[in-house]
């Protein structure tokens, strides 16, 4: 959610002007510069190699940042100065002299000199001083100023109050300090010493915060730096030392960040004045009401997986209470734990998937909630909606999650259905529980520990089976309301093979055991957890016989500390990335579980590999359908639509289309292997063993291989050769070969070659009468064939493995090209076109997979190869799946 383009944060009409150093931002100096006024900072700190990699000149620098509002408070960095041999000090003035001439262009008034590194360096205290001071006059006779910083890796000079010792010793008043906050706290628990230096001699100060990593300070400011709030240090007591000096300038941020310099530099600078209005706080910043708990979590949803879900919660004991009187909303409630289920949500859905959308929560004070977000640059989110119907106030989270603050009067926007809530084992919502990116975590962690005034740890970090998982919490000092976050700081793309981007809402419950029972008796699928975990349990704990017999019974899992116990269990995937979790907390837990529990879960759910919705039918994208893919980009494709599987194109078929050759070029072999076990997506076939009557089987060794290692279950092949008895032995020996390796051979009879209608391939088979052996219909072929549905029906099921699906026009092109065209170029959707798509598969096995092979040349042309896929497969559920099962409202 973009705020930087919808609105500019007031500038702070009171205490020190908000300042920001182009080293924190992402971009050219043009970017910067943009999004540092849109977020309403009124001043900035040209860094040095921003203004070297910048077209503009030092003049016109001047004038864009008046221009956009901004005065340029300080150059810097200026290194290497004082304490240096005559020598190199005359060089030195000579190049302060050159920075001079540069200020003045600019129209910065400080110039920013850091405490020395360089081995050239003398520990001498009175020649830095005399130095400086030189330095200093230098400055004054332009009008500027010197600001001195102690920078915790320098060479003698590693504190303020050594560098104060040198300013004082040099007593001049054109010098004094630059405090910066990394510096002053990155070897000190707590800030000292502030208060003897008086305010006149501070020029300039800078804030960040960071962790703790415990690596060289150098690399950890440069890399690790944080914006206040996301760290560990005492920022607010930090600047409570700096006013209290009477230091009346600017508060600049400084923040160093890997992850921020490749990020959206508006992004970046919208964060950075949150964090700097959150620290200032009263009276700038209304405070925070009290939270009364999450009064409802609602969930994006479409006709596929709206239904899903409903089951789910049905099974769970969730009843649906209300319809909306004016919206496809639902209205899902136990206890005071209540799931809205949107079916028309605002924000962007991938076809039969879930994810939440929205998160409520009880205000004391729903209006002052909303003024301090809109103080924070949290933007409001537009709703439409009836006289009639509650005026809720939402803003968007940094991932698009509105966030509403409201009290209970929403509930009368929903009509009831009649049926009631009945005492069941959830009482109230527990927490949520959402995956971000790693650019994006730090964003989320920011914007709710400030807009909501919720409390946050500091990273835990997880072992799990696909890479360390970090992990950070919020919560408001009633611990009411809870939100997790996670990411995968060490890997880019999916959380976990099968389970992408994982959410969750997590529901309390007094008895776990009992809730688990309970919910198993009305088939909610929960997640089976393995029996080493229990044996484990028993190894470390010693838990009662009775208790770790019924947890293992119902795949709960435990912890506990000094303050309490928790024990929880979870469902198994719904809608795509989705599931809920029952917890109980004894005593005043406030954790989420022991440090194994996320990795159990995530083996679990991958286990499962519940890719697709439980319908009865499993889809498989076909390449030709999005042939300008690359393998690894159709996995990426197949996964984002929800295809259980694809097919591979591993040879060329013409000399025009692309080639992918997975059997002889490692790198893509090993890029599309990642992406499979990333997504949980499989290869269900591989193509094309096309054999003439000049071909040879064994040239096809190594591409049966390669389909092998790839996971593929089928191989396609298309016999072109007039020769009966050949190409019948062919394709048995095809078939020997690749029966080691587990692989069927499917033959396709495109009707203009010599292998042409379902008649002659059933000669094949019957012929080669190999265990291995398959027909692969493919429903165009098939229909222009005029291949009979009763000899069809009549063959042994075991002979067909998938079909490709597709519809066309009923008329038959009456030339050869006609029929490659519209093959190639011209398929339609299921339901589309005149063939007999659900006469042809009626006869086939129930359950094969329906590949989907809808090439289409217009249509990837206008929407893009993975919007033309998504587009399939919603037809195709639309047009082929059966009917989703009813959810008794009752």
């Amino acid at each position: 959610m973009l705020t930087a383009e919808r609105q500019t944060a007031a500038p702070l009409d009171t205490g020190p002007r908000p300042v920001i150093a182009t080293s924190c931002l992402s971009g050219t100096l043009e970017d910067k510069l943009r999004a540092a006024a849109a977020a309403g900072f009124t001043g900035v700190e040209i860094c040095e190699d921003d203004l070297i990699m910048s077209p503009w000149s030092p003049h016109r620098v001047r004038d864009e940042c008046a221009a956009l509002g901004l005065r340029i408070d300080v150059y810097q960095p200026f290194r290497d100065f004082e304490a240096v041999p005559p020598d190199m000090f005359a060089a030195n003035l000579r190049r302060a002299a050159r920075k001079f001439d540069l200020m003045e262009q600019l129209g910065a008034a400080t110039l920013l000199v850091c405490s020395a590194e360089s081995s050239d360096v003398v520990d001498d205290d009175s020649l830095a001083a005399e130095q400086l001071g030189e330095l200093a006059s230098d400055a004054e006779r332009r009008g500027l100023r010197i600001a001195y910083e102690a920078q915790a890796w320098g060479r003698h000079v590693t504190t303020t109050a050594h560098a104060w010792r040198i300013v004082r010793a040099a007593d001049h008043p054109a010098l004094g300090l630059c405090l910066d906050s990394f510096h002053e706290l990155a070897g000190n628990e707590e800030v000292g010493g502030l208060s003897d230096i008086p305010g006149s001699k501070i020029f300039h100060v800078q804030l960040a915060d960071a962790a703790r990593p415990g690596m060289d300070a150098a690399q950890w400011s440069r890399h690790h730096r944080l914006f206040p709030g996301q760290g560990a240090f005492d920022l607010s007591g930090f600047l409570e030392q700096v006013l209290a000096t009477g230091y009346a300038g600017p508060l600049s941020l400084e923040v160093s960040n890997d992850v921020y310099r490749q990020g959206d530099p508006r992004y970046t600078a919208i964060d950075a004045m949150r964090a700097l209005l959150a620290l200032e706080s009263p009276p700038l910043l209304p405070p925070a009401p009290r939270l009364g708990g999450q009064a409802f979590t609602e969930l994006a949803v479409d006709e596929i997986s709206g239904p899903e879900l409903g089951h789910a919660l049905a099974t769970l004991g969730f009843v649906h209470v209300g319809q909306h009187r004016s919206k496809p909303v639902q209205l899902w409630q136990q206890g005071s734990a209540r799931i809205l289920l949107n079916f028309a949500p605002d924000r962007a859905l991938h076809p039969a998937t879930a994810s939440i959308c929205a998160l409520a929560v009880n205000s004391a004070d729903p209006q002052l909630s909303a003024r301090r977000a809109e103080r924070l640059l949290a933007p409001a989110l537009p709703r439409t909606r009836r006289a009639d119907e509650a005026d809720l106030c939402s803003v968007g989270a940094p991932d698009g999650t509105a966030v509403f603050f409201c009290r209970n009067d929403w509930l009368d926007d929903f009509l009831p259905t009649g049926a009631s809530s009945p005492d069941g084992p959830v009482s109230t919502t527990d927490h949520v529980s959402f995956t971000e990116s790693v650019d994006d975590f730090d964003h989320a962690v920011l914007f709710y520990r400030c807009v909501l005034g919720m409390q946050s740890d500091q990273i835990s970090e997880l072992p799990a089976p696909f890479g360390l998982i970090h992990r950070r919490t919020a919560t408001d000092p009633d611990h009411q309301v809870r939100i997790n976050l996670n990411t995968a700081p060490l890997r880019r793309g999916d959380w976990g093979p099968a389970v992408p981007s994982p959410q969750h809402v997590a529901f309390s419950t007094d008895d776990a055991v009992g809730a688990a029972r309970a919910m198993r008796e009305r088939g909610a699928q929960l997640l089976t957890i393995p029996d080493n975990y229990y044996d484990d349990l028993d190894a470390r704990l010693g838990l009662p016989s009775g208790l770790l017999a019924s947890m293992r019974e119902h795949s709960i899992l435990y912890d506990r500390d000094e303050h309490g116990e928790y024990l929880h269990f979870s469902t198994e995937i719904v809608g795509g990335h989705l599931f809920f979790e029952v917890v109980q907390r004894i005593g005043s837990y406030e954790g989420y579980g022991g440090s194994n529990s996320a990795a159990v879960c995530m083996a679990a759910h991958r286990r499962s590999r519940r890719v697709t919705l439980p319908t009865s039918q499993n889809y498989s994208l076909a390449h030709l359908t999005a042939l300008s893919l690359s393998p690894p980009e159709l996995v990426e494709a197949a996964a984002e639509a929800g295809y259980r599987y694809v097919g591979l194109r591993m040879t060329r078929v013409t000399p025009q289309e692309p080639h992918y050759p997975l059997a002889t070029d490692p790198a893509l072999m090993r890029a599309t292997k990642s992406r499979l076990a990333a997504t949980g997506v499989d290869v269900l076939d591989v193509e094309l063993a096309r054999i003439g009557p000049d071909g040879n089987p064994r040239d096809y060794l190594r591409f049966l291989e390669a389909g092998a290692e790839l996971g593929a279950r089928h191989v396609i092949t298309q016999l072109p050769d007039g020769d009966f008895a050949r190409k019948s032995d062919r394709f048995a020996e095809l078939c020997d070969l690749a029966r080691p390796l587990g692989l069927t051979i499917d033959l396709e009879f495109p009707s203009w070659t010599e292998t042409p209608n379902l008649a002659e391939a059933t000669r094949v088979l019957r012929t080669a009468a190999r265990p291995n052996a398959g027909i692969l219909v493919d429903l165009l072929h098939f229909a222009r064939s005029n291949s009979s549905v009763d000899e069809l029906r009549d063959l042994p099921p075991e002979w067909f493995h998938f079909a490709h699906v597709c519809d066309a026009p009923a008329e038959i092109p009456p030339t050869e090209e006609g029929l490659i065209h519209t093959a190639r170029f011209e398929r339609l959707f299921p339901g589309e076109g005149g063939i007999g798509v659900h006469t042809i598969l009626s006869v086939l096995p129930p359950g094969i997979p329906y590949a989907l092979e809808i090439p289409h040349a217009e249509r990837v042309a206008q929407f893009g190869a993975k919007e033309h896929a998504r587009l399939a497969i919603t037809a195709a559920r639309k047009h082929l799946d059966p009917a989703q099962p009813h959810i008794d409202a009752a």
